[in-house]
Order: structure tokens, then C-alpha cells, then sequence
């Protein structure tokens, strides 16, 4: 009998690596386990894992981690403190070294430049300061040129470990059995130790900055929660809480998952989910999401999500899956460095023997020898892409912007349309009454109050905004009886022993009931506005309008200006007919002609208009937050969904605004090129940093002290420039978000 196979994916959270060779070992060992694909990412130092061989177990892809020489654990059981605690442990190791290398070794380096300081046998104190520094200052480097020269394997610290090691053995060889005299390069093997266990240091601690901004997304869960269980108040870890747990929350603490209010009014803060420092105000019925805080009153509420289906949770998933992906920049640079190594070695032993042969002296070629080993770092390419996604994907998920992969960097690059959805996107959603017109002798609460409580009993979208704006306005609302619904035509019934019916002109139709022109013409003019309007009758004399509109969001208008200020033309995509379609382009600021506003559309030619416009030169963004526009969103170039709207609609794009407020949209844009700009840099400097100095150390150009030095500065420009994005320039609207934060 034949087990089918089951895919399973799976994040490691990796240590011990020191560069991005490291990175490649790791996953060339991991690929050689039957059915195992993995993607090794050094910057974030994690790993990928998927397999469907049902014999291949997580002990056995641990095991062959740490028979590389490395450790790895399931990165959902590494907390915040782990991460952290192994950071400081490293950092900490770090300078250790550095500082006691720069006791030993500060002299040796200064002795040896400065004939004037040189005494009598000064070579044999020089050696003695030196042992410490070449032996167990550069041990990590030493150590890990070992246990990858075990598996047949090279990286950046197989280079290191040989230079350090050639420069003071020979220095060795020169004092106790040659004729030292000047030839002897315990400063290189000493200076080569110091610069780049400083190097590792500031990189180490530059790179804890990077992923500081995940670091602290992933610590916003809560860590206990009180639940009633057996009709008792317990309080238990977080993660324990089930689905349909009542859940009591305090002010003052954190939401632990997913949950609807039963129970008690407050207000949430939930800047660290979307973004926005203004709280949310909550009742019995809303939906409350886990790891924001409850500001002021207490709750009761019951579970609906928990764990890894938690909004939290998905949005975590979604930007380690963004980390882990590979552009095709990277994925060059990933094949450079696993040949680079090896390739290094051959190209030094070259110079070695043809400065040798070319009749120089030994100490000049190894001179040129090792330069060549120490320079020819590729720890800047590894790291040039993956360290600059860690920060604006994190970046963006303290904004409340989610990025799904760096291939979406690649196509905002070229994107000059954006395509909005209307309803939920462009507008609220919801319908809400705009205007009441009243007939002469007839009072707008008398119009509310009847039209209300009929309303009231109907869950029609218009007949909802109707009620809820009655009952904001006047109170609680009297009861009907006699309730008749006439779908597409309106309602009837009895309030308070009237007669009462609200709806289309169709309605009142048979019952000979005649519409005053002032109030016909404010029906007229309402709908030529593109607003929904009815009417109200009491004891068969209309008494007035309500018009009904679905309102453009806040913030609507303020996207459009900003989008135009980046260049981008907006196009109005939507269903409804073109006098609401042109109202609203109106209010919102879209040019109100064909090119820019597309009416009527059915739910299936979404997708028929982007790729329209994809045909006719456009790259397009499409923005969403529906199931009907979650074809659209996979055909565009970028897909943008609104995390206030459907899960089909978030899977299906690119890009997802946590927040719903459009005004993120050009803050992802902005963001989004900022990044890539950052990873081309990267890229380009680490290509240019080794083209040009391998040839000058093998020239005999450069000094193998200070190609140290060089090759560590590569690694910290990298990193540091990639940091610069946590300062990118924004929207004036999220500057003034954050500062007030």
C-alpha cells in the first residue's frame, strides 16, 4: 500500500555561521537529504525547509546541520530573549577577542612599522605577543576553516584562517631558523586578527539593528492570558488559549488572539498592527485582533482565531516569507560565492608562484599571496540583498505594510497605474445617510424617526444606514408591527399606529400615493449625484428624501495627491453605474473621464480591464479587498489588498495594507523602491570592491594589513547602508504617524 507523500515546510533559526558561504554549505547539505529543497538565508540566519519524503524527519535535517558545525532549532520556538540572548553572546564574544588581540597585537604593529622602536631581538617579543592574537583571537575563524574543511568545504573564514596562518608561520620559520632581518609579517597575521574580528563585531551589532524592527514585531505577543474555564477565571500562557475560550481582558493588556466582545466598551491600540497612533473604539459584536492593547475598559470576548491563524501570526508568516525569498541578483551572487572560495585559493597559490618564478623575493610573494586571500572577501555579496529586505520588510511591517517577496520591489520599479477597487477600497463599504429632504410642515426628526424604526427591522444595506443615523440622532427607536419587505421596491409596516413605508417610487405604485415636485426633484437630483435616495411615507402622504451614499474614506483623497506627487495616474475601477462611479472620482480627485474612470464592470472583467491595460503599455497596481477582486489583484503587476477586507483578496496580492488607509499605498511604493535602490548599491559595491582589489593585491599593490581593513569596511558598508532605510523618507502623513508615536 502506497503512502501518498504530504509537503511540509518548515523555518529553521540557525548559528555558528559567519558568512555567506557558510549560508551555501548549509543548504548544499540540507538538498543532499532526499526530497529536501532549502533556501539558507545568512542575513537573517535562518533557513527554508520544505520536503515530502514521509521518512525525512526534523531530528535528521537538525543533525545534519550540526554535523556542518552548525546549530539550528524550529524558529517558532525561538522567543525574542533567545534571539537575543545568542546576539549578546556573540557580540559579547566579539570584543572579548578584539580588545584582548588589541593589547597583545597594538605593539607588534607599531614596533614592526617603526625601525626607530625596534631593539635587540625585539622579533622574539614580537612573536611572543603575537601567539595569542594569531591562535586564539582568530580561533573562530580558525575553527570554522576546520569543521567546513571536514565536509570538503570552503568559505570566507577558510581564506582567513590560511592568511593568518601563512603570514605567522612564516614569521616563525624567519625568526627561530631563517634571517629575519626585516622579512617577517607578524603584523599582517596580528592587523589582518584585529580588523576583522572588528569588522565581525560592528557587523554582528549592525546587524542586531537590522532585525530589530522584526525583532520587535515578534515580541508584541502576549505572553498570558486569563480565560473562564469550568466557570472559573484562570490565567494561562497565551498560547494555550483554544478557540471559543472566553477571554477577560483588562486595560492595560494585551489582546492574546483573535476574538469577538461579548462583553463591556473600550478602546484598543492598535498602532503596533497598522500603524495608526489613533485608538479604535469597540462594543459587544466587534471583531478585536490579537497583540493590540486594550486602553480603558474591561472586555469579555470569545476566541475565533488562535496560534498560527491569528492575524498576527499570518502577518509574521507573510514577512519571514518575504525575507526568505531570493532575488535573482542574490541568487548570482549565492553561485559566485560557493566557487569564490576555491577559486581565491588557486589564484593566490598563482601569485604566489609567479612572483616566485619572476624571480622576487619569498617574502614579496607571500606578501601578494596573502593579500590576495585577505581581500578577496565575498561576505559583501552575500549579505547585499537579504540585509537590505530584513530592514524594509521590517520597516514595512511596523507600518502596517506587509511585502510579500523582493520580486514585488522589482515590479514597483515600473509601475505608473494604479487601479482602485470602489467599494471598501476608494469608499467605506458602508452606507450612511448624507441628506434628508423634508416636505412642507414636516420636521426631519419626524421623517427620521418613522423611516428609522420601519428601517430598523430590515437588514438591507440602505435600510441600515437609515436606522443606524435615526437612532444616532434621536435614541432608541419605537417597535413596528406589520412588517412587509418588497424586494428591490422597499418596506411597510406599522409604527406607533401609522402607516409608514419607505422605499422606490416603484413601491408606491398601486397606491395612487403622489410625490410632491419638490421632493421628486430632490430624488432626481440625488441620484444624478450618484447617491442612493428614497422615500418616506406616513399615512399615505410622502413626507420626505433620505439619500443614502457609501462615503470615500478619510484618507482617499489625500492617497490620490500623494500617488500624483510620485508620478502615478489613478483609474476607478467599479461595478456601480457612472453617475456614483464620477461622483465619487470627484470627491477623491481622479480625473472624471473614460481613461480614468471604468463604470459598470461586472465582478469577472476586473481582470479583463488590467489586462487591458497591461496590453496597452501600462504597469499596472491593483487595489483591492474583495473576493471579486482577487483575480484582478493576481493578474496585476502589483497586487495591493486592504487587510480590512477579505482573506481570498490578501492571499491573491502583493503587497497588503494592514490599516485599510490608502494613504500606505504610496508609503509601500516609496518604501518598495527605496529597498531595491538599496540592494543594487550593495550588490554593485560588493562586485566592485572585488574586481578592482584582487587584482591590485596580486599586483603586489596592497598590503595585506590593509586589505584587512578593506575587506572588513566592505561588510559594515553593506550592512550600513542597508540600515539607512529604517530613515527612508516617507509621506508627510506617516512622518507625522511616527513622530507623534
Amino acid at each position: 500500500m502506497n503512502t501518498q507523500s504530504v509537503e511540509t515546510q518548515l523555518d529553521l533559526s540557525l548559528t555558528g555561521m559567519s558568512c555567506n558561504a557558510c549560508a551555501m554549505t548549509i543548504e548544499k547539505g540540507l538538498k543532499k537529504i532526499p526530497s529536501v529543497q532549502a533556501s539558507v538565508n545568512y542575513a537573517t540566519e535562518s533557513a527554508r525547509i520544505s520536503f515530502s519524503n514521509n521518512e525525512t524527519n526534523l531530528n535528521e535535517i537538525i543533525d545534519v546541520v550540526k554535523s556542518l558545525g552548525y546549530d539550528a532549532r524550529l524558529l517558532e520556538n525561538t522567543t525574542t530573549e533567545m534571539l537575543e540572548a545568542e546576539v549578546s553572546e556573540r557580540v559579547s564574544m566579539l570584543l572579548t577577542r578584539l580588545t584582548v588581540s588589541i593589547i597583545f597585537g597594538l605593539p607588534v604593529v607599531i614596533v614592526s612599522m617603526f625601525a626607530a622602536l625596534q631593539f635587540k631581538n625585539w622579533q622574539w617579543l614580537a612573536l611572543t605577543l603575537s601567539l595569542p592574537v594569531v591562535t586564539w583571537g582568530a580561533w573562530p575563524f580558525h575553527r570554522a576553516a576546520l569543521m567546513n574543511a571536514r565536509h570538503r568545504a570552503t568559505t570566507m573564514d577558510t581564506l582567513i584562517s590560511i592568511g593568518v596562518f601563512a603570514s605567522a608561520a612564516w614569521s616563525f620559520w624567519a625568526i627561530v631558523w631563517g634571517n629575519a632581518g626585516e622579512h617577517i609579517y607578524l603584523e599582517v597575521a596580528v592587523a589582518v586578527t584585529i580588523f576583522l574580528l572588528a569588522g565581525r563585531y560592528f557587523e554582528a551589532r549592525a546587524k542586531n539593528r537590522a532585525g530589530d524592527a522584526l525583532r520587535s514585531l515578534l515580541a508584541l505577543n502576549a505572553r498570558t492570558a486569563t480565560v473562564i474555564r469550568d466557570a472559573q477565571e484562570i490565567t494561562i500562557d497565551a498560547s494555550q488559549v483554544r478557540v471559543n475560550d472566553l477571554m477577560i481582558i483588562r486595560p492595560g493588556e494585551i489582546i492574546p488572539a483573535d476574538a469577538i466582545v461579548i462583553e463591556g466598551n473600550s478602546s484598543l491600540d492598535v498602532s503596533t498592527l497598522t500603524g495608526e497612533s489613533v485608538p479604535t473604539d469597540v462594543a459587544p459584536g466587534s471583531d478585536i485582533v490579537g497583540t493590540t492593547v486594550n486602553l480603558t475598559g474591561r472586555l469579555l470576548a470569545r476566541a475565533t482565531h488562535v496560534g498560527s491563524e491569528t492575524t498576527f501570526a499570518q502577518i509574521s508568516r507573510l514577512v519571514r516569507d518575504a525575507q526568505s525569498t531570493k532575488a535573482p541578483v542574490q541568487k548570482l551572487a549565492d553561485r559566485v560565492s560557493s566557487i569564490f572560495v576555491p577559486t581565491v585559493i588557486g589564484l593566490s597559490i598563482a601569485t604566489f608562484v609567479a612572483w616566485y618564478f619572476l624571480g622576487d623575493s619569498t617574502a614579496h610573494a607571500l606578501t601578494a599571496a596573502v593579500s590576495v586571500l585577505i581581500i578577496a572577501c565575498p561576505c559583501a555579496l552575500g549579505l547585499a540583498t537579504p540585509t537590505a529586505l530584513m530592514v524594509g520588510s521590517g520597516r514595512a511591517a511596523q507600518m502596517g505594510i506587509v511585502i510579500k517577496g523582493v520580486d514585488v520591489l522589482q515590479s514597483t520599479r515600473r509601475i505608473d497605474t494604479v487601479v482602485f477597487d470602489k467599494t471598501g477600497t476608494l469608499t467605506t463599504g458602508v452606507m450612511q445617510l448624507v441628506d434628508v429632504h423634508v416636505a412642507r410642515g414636516t420636521s426631519r426628526d419626524e421623517v427620521l424617526k418613522f423611516a428609522g424604526a420601519l428601517e430598523h427591522a430590515s437588514e438591507h444595506p440602505v435600510a441600515r444606514a437609515i436606522a443606524n443615523a435615526a437612532r444616532k440622532e434621536l435614541g432608541d427607536l419605537s417597535d413596528v408591527s406589520d412588517f412587509v419587505s418588497s424586494p428591490g421596491m422597499g418596506t411597510s409596516g406599522e409604527v406607533e399606529s401609522r402607516k409608514v413605508m419607505v422605499g422606490r417610487e416603484s413601491l408606491f405604485g398601486n397606491s395612487q400615493i403622489i410625490i410632491p415636485g419638490d421632493l421628486r426633484d430632490a430624488l432626481v437630483l440625488a441620484r444624478r449625484a450618484g447617491n442612493t435616495a428614497v422615500l418616506v411615507a406616513i399615512d399615505g402622504l410622502v413626507k420626505g428624501v433620505c439619500v443614502v451614499a457609501d462615503r470615500p474614506k478619510p484618507t482617499s483623497a489625500r492617497a490620490i495627491s500623494e500617488l500624483k506627487r510620485l508620478g502615478l495616474r489613478s483609474v476607478l475601477l467599479t461595478g456601480d453605474n457612472d453617475a456614483t462611479a464620477s461622483a465619487i472620482a470627484l470627491q477623491v480627485g481622479i480625473e472624471n473621464d473614460e481613461q480614468h474612470v471604468i463604470a459598470g464592470v461586472l465582478p469577472g472583467e476586473k481582470v479583463r480591464v488590467v489586462a487591458d491595460l497591461q496590453n496597452r503599455g501600462y504597469a499596472v497596481a491593483m487595489v483591492g479587498d474583495g473576493v471579486n477582486d482577487a483575480a484582478a489583484l493576481a493578474r496585476a503587476d502589483v497586487g495591493i489588498a486592504m487587510g480590512t477586507g477579505t482573506d481570498v483578496a490578501m492571499h491573491a496580492s502583493d503587497l497588503t495594507i494592514i490599516s485599510g488607509d490608502l494613504r500606505l499605498v504610496a508609503d509601500a511604493i516609496l518604501l518598495s523602491r527605496a529597498t531595491l535602490r538599496t540592494i543594487t548599491a550593495n550588490v554593485f559595491w560588493a562586485f566592485a570592491y572585488n574586481t578592482a582589489a584582487i587584482p591590485l593585491a596580486a599586483l603586489g599593490y596592497l598590503n595585506p594589513m590593509w586589505a584587512g581593513l578593506a575587506m572588513a569596511l566592505s561588510s559594515i558598508f553593506v550592512v550600513a547602508n542597508s540600515l539607512r532605510l529604517r530613515s527612508t523618507k516617507l509621506t508627510p502623513h506617516t512622518a507625522f504617524v511616527h513622530a507623534t508615536r
